[in-house]
């Protein structure tokens, strides 16, 4: 009977930590899951925040904004290689949500980027992000702070292999040691 009691107390406790771990939300047929974000180092004026948003109805929706209490400014950011030249920019006329599908927000992809950090963005620190979709409306998430350098919601470093090299190192396109060339913002 003892060991009864510990399982369902553990299944308990596991039950009531695993919204808390998960730091979704959903609003109807969007659900955003795992928002997070990589803590800044002092004097930092941008951050990002990333997620994975999955669209459960028939019906495409969009992102069109985004806001935050710790950032003047809140913008959905894109970042790709065009003509060997890595570039990040707005995107313009919001983020696409495919019917039936999910967009990850993921370091070197799109992602929320946070312009104007009133303040440097501490390791284990949580912050409120609202997220304004066309159709589903606004939806607020908890924003969960990661270690510099984490990679995923978890904070793990994984992937640092594709970096080519030193934190000042060039980064590498394919990794055979090819510079990928410089970066603008845009």
């Amino acid at each position: 009977m003892r060991t009864f009691s510990k399982l369902a107390f553990a299944a308990l406790l596991i039950g009531l930590a695993a919204p808390a771990f998960a730091q979704g939300a959903s609003s109807g047929s969007i659900t955003v899951e795992q928002p997070w974000s990589r803590a800044t180092p002092n004097g930092a004026k941008t951050g990002a925040v990333y997620m994975t948003i999955d669209n459960k109805s028939g019906t495409a929706d969009t992102l069109t904004a985004a806001s935050s209490d710790v950032a003047d400014k809140v913008q959905v950011h894109e970042m790709k290689v065009e003509n060997g030249i890595m570039q990040m920019r707005e995107v313009t006329g919001g983020l696409a949500v495919p019917a039936g599908g999910s967009v990850a927000l993921k370091p070197g992809g799109y992602h929320v980027m946070l312009i104007g950090l009133k303040k440097p963005l501490t390791t284990g620190e949580k912050f409120p992000l609202t997220l304004t979709f066309a159709k589903a409306g606004k939806i607020s998430v908890t924003v969960a702070v990661q270690a510099m350098g984490a990679s995923n919601a978890g904070g793990a470093m994984g992937g640092m292999s594709n970096m080519g090299g030193s934190m000042g190192g060039s980064m590498n396109k394919d990794n055979s040691g090819g510079n990928m060339g410089k970066m603008e913002m845009k």
